[in-house]
């Protein structure tokens, strides 16, 4: 995953998640993808099926989704991964983690 910099919190809105598709640690070539979704769960939890978009032209691998009220609904350790359909093909990318901190107010 290649996200900000900055932590993820607790109802965060517009925080852009990235993920680099790669294929033996090289970016794939994903502009010709009919279908693209990030899949976010907290651990233990339910998943949330968000649609992606890509970040450039699709030949670097990139692919984000950038959250909206009510993704972010649970503080703890998250798991994030791409889903991706070529044709009759669907893909996967590796499971990532990440942590969402609580706020104090």
């Amino acid at each position: 995953m290649d996200t900000t910099d900055n932590e993820v919190h607790l109802g965060d809105v517009g925080t852009t998640f990235v993920l680099i598709v790669k294929d033996n640690g090289s970016p794939v070539d994903i502009s010709g993808a009919t279908s693209l979704d990030i899949y976010l769960r907290p651990v233990g939890g339910n998943y949330l099926q968000k649609p992606a978009v890509l970040t450039t032209d699709g030949y670097d691998g990139k692919m984000q989704y950038v959250t909206v009220a009510g993704d972010l609904s649970v503080t703890g350790l998250w798991e994030i991964q791409g889903h991706l359909t070529f044709g009759s093909n669907t893909w996967k990318t590796a499971v990532k983690q990440f942590q969402v901190y609580s706020n104090i107010g």
